[in-house]
């Protein structure tokens, strides 16, 4: 029997424990699943014992697989979870199962395999793999089905999304929600409720419940999840299950989960997966390095980044002031962040006791002394270099000596600000994205001054208030801003040269992205970038090709959809794009004024040269040390861009375009109009002429 896995008997019950901290994987290596093959056959054959119990030691039923196995890395001498529940179908005891915390994947298709289920309040029970770009492999496609009713067990597997305690007992996943420690509960609702109850109820061979339309869910399936392949298996796998037998259906599942794993669309969702984890590492910190305390926070800005950022400190349960200039602008903020909460509670995804709580979190105040007492304070206010050190000078005269100094500058010199203050190790910048409250990425800026101490407090503050946080270097646009510097501008000549900007959203739509590069622009506001770019050109070069039409898109007043109009046009109240003469007009006539002769522009030359302006961009980005790694810069774009996670990053895209062909569709854009800005990143050079990835480059 294997270590992570404990049998003992209780009465007559057989119970086994899951013992694999800290989330009860169902690691094949580990030997878990033999372990409880093992056990389950003792007890089998155990006159002594009347009935089993399978259990999760700790807090843990069991989490799911053990994800660093898939694609077969596993010993092949060892029971799988599949070679386990198809021998739990053979039992001649019943076999209970006592759920508590996430119970995922792997996990619920275990206790779909018990014949009893039990659970406390708090277990979460879901299939999630489609998040992984696979689907259940284990039977969940079609035990579920056959236990609830099958629209819902399709909705759950097609979303991914868990259901409550409450929810599964309802559904009928569990049978009953006991009370206190799950073992002891357990145990007693065996001895009670089953006290006479020898018999075996096998999910395997109740009938599929419900009607299910299967055109109708591919219809679905098919327009809201696009570009993902696992879907759509899903909806073709639980349709065998209902019109053949179960044998056909298991058999159906495992050839469908064995092509998913290998598709580049699972590949790059577990590329994600795993590369968001070591985002939250910093290499050259000591992981024992210690945090700092935030019971307290202030935020300076009550506008649409401060408000945003406000709420998402009390939305983590941390008091916050937020500090605004006048009544007026400050009562502005507040009513936004009201509006916001307002909004969440109306869709029933927030209680209005929940938002009561939030709301008196908040500390509004026109007086900067009100926050000498916070443990960290964050500028959110606009975008300009002598506005923002006027305040951190003023914050370095009222903060508390070991208070956190943080800029939510999205391009501005980290370093220039924390200059201008007596404590330089204390600043550092903290990129939150728009909307603050609702997008998760936080680059972290890391300054030359700014210390461990401060960097790791930071980092664990985002994953408290439920941000993917990851840190970079100090540079102008740091990560995000400086790649799409590059994507926009090559946006802006493709229009030069003969697309209009609907043609150039709709290539960059059709593969993944939510949004074009023109509707990202009107929806983030054409004065941010037109601001940005006028700082800028004071360093531009005479020769350096510019183009000009954003600009004079922003000399019309048109700022995108707050102005109801920019590259496109809105109609009162809506967010719907809609083309406009005008601009197809104005890029024409810039065009011919620039004696651009304008050309048909394929899909595949926009793709190409939007993506291409990212990657090459990135690979500069890391051989400057910017990015800690290839996949820091896929978290950013995933995170913050809108970068379709099917296709996992501007890097790992790379990785599976490959690096060569990258390379000489650079040397070809060269050659085109005006393409001197095409010149390959040596490190894209270097990986390319040794037929390596960026995931295999380590700085």
């Amino acid at each position: 029997m294997s270590e992570f896995v404990d049998y003992e008997i209780h009465s007559g019950i057989g119970v086994i424990k899951i013992n694999n901290p800290p989330v009860n994987a169902m690691s094949v290596n580990k030997g878990v699943p033999q372990g409880i093959l093992d056990a389950i056959k003792n007890g089998e054959h155990d006159p002594k014992v009347k009935k089993l119990l399978l259990v999760g030691k700790g807090r843990n039923f069991c989490g799911g697989a053990d994800i660093s196995e898939f694609g077969g890395k596993y010993n092949p001498d060892l029971a799988t979870l599949m070679d386990l529940i198809e021998y739990m179908d053979t039992v001649t005891k019943p076999i209970f199962g006592a759920l508590s915390g996430p119970t995922m994947g792997g996990g619920l298709e275990l206790a779909l395999a018990c014949h009893y289920r039990c659970g406390i309040e708090g277990v979460l029970l879901g299939l999630p793999e489609v998040k992984l770009g696979i689907m259940p492999g284990a039977g969940g496609t079609q035990r579920l089905p056959r236990l609830i009713d099958g629209r819902i067990a399709t909705d759950m597997m097609i979303t991914g999304d868990p259901v409550d305690a409450q929810k599964g007992l309802k559904l009928g996943i569990i049978d009953k929600i006991v009370e206190g420690d799950i073992l002891e509960g357990a145990l007693k609702w065996i001895k009670e409720d089953h006290k006479r109850t020898d018999s075996i109820r096998r999910t395997s061979e109740l009938p599929a419940q419900g009607n299910i339309d299967f055109e109708s869910e591919r219809a679905k399936v098919q327009k809201k999840w696009k570009g993902y392949p696992a879907p759509l298996a899903i909806v073709d796998t639980i349709e065998v299950g209902y019109k053949k037998p179960f044998s056909d259906g298991i058999s159906f599942e495992r050839d469908q989960i064995n092509h998913l794993m290998g598709t580049n669309e699972s590949l790059a969702l577990r590329h994600l997966f795993f590369t968001e984890r070591l985002a939250a590492k910093i290499p050259d910190i000591d992981k024992n390095t210690p945090a700092l305390k935030i019971k307290k926070a202030a935020v300076i800005g009550g506008g649409l980044m401060g408000g945003g950022i406000t709420m998402n400190f009390a939305n983590a349960g941390i008091p916050v002031t937020i500090v605004e200039t006048s009544d007026q602008a400050l009562n502005k903020g507040i009513n936004a962040i009201k509006g916001n909460y307002a909004a969440t509670v109306s869709k029933g995804r927030l209680t209005q006791d929940q938002m009561n709580t939030r709301m008196a979190l908040i500390t509004p105040t026109v007086d900067f002394n009100q926050i000498s007492d916070a443990d960290i304070v964050i500028e959110a206010v606009y975008e300009e270099m002598n506005l923002k050190k006027e305040i951190f000078q003023k914050l370095d005269s009222i903060a508390k000596v070991d208070a956190i100094l943080a800029t939510n500058t999205s391009t501005l010199d980290v370093n220039e600000i924390a200059n201008v203050t007596r404590r330089p190790q204390s600043v550092v910048g903290t990129h939150f994205f728009s909307p603050a409250n609702v997008m998760r990425l936080l680059e972290v800026v890391r300054g030359e001054s700014t210390s461990d101490s401060v960097l790791a407090t930071t980092m664990n503050l985002g994953k408290k208030i439920n941000k993917v946080s990851v840190c970079v270097g100090v540079c102008d646009g740091f990560v995000g801003n400086r790649m799409i510097h590059h994507y926009i501008r090559e946006a802006g000549y493709l229009i030069e040269e003969g697309a209009l900007p609907q043609q150039v959203d709709k290539a960059i739509e059709k593969f993944g992205f939510a949004m074009g590069p023109f509707r990202m622009s009107d929806l983030a506001g054409l004065d941010i970038g037109w601001a940005i770019r006028k700082r800028q050109a004071a360093s531009r070069t005479a020769d350096e090709r510019y183009s000009r039409v954003a600009d004079l898109i922003c000399e019309m007043g048109r700022f995108g959809q707050k102005t109801g109009a920019g590259f496109y046009k809105y109609e009162p109240g809506s967010r719907i794009a809609i083309p406009d003469e005008e601009i197809d007009r104005l890029v024409a006539q810039e065009s011919q004024d620039q004696g651009i002769d304008r050309r048909e522009i394929s899909e595949e030359e926009i793709v190409g040269r939007l993506l291409y302006s990212l990657i090459n961009e990135g690979a500069k980005i890391l051989e400057e040390g910017i990015a800690q790694r290839s996949s820091d810069i896929d978290v950013i774009y995933a995170y913050g861009y809108g970068f379709p996670r099917f296709r996992g990053g501007p890097m790992f895209y790379a990785d599976t375009v490959g690096l060569r062909k990258i390379v000489d569709s650079i040397k070809s854009f060269r050659e085109g109009y005006r393409g001197e800005h095409w010149v390959a990143a040596p490190l894209l050079l270097s990986l390319a002429s040794k037929e390596k990835k960026f995931v295999d480059w380590v700085k």
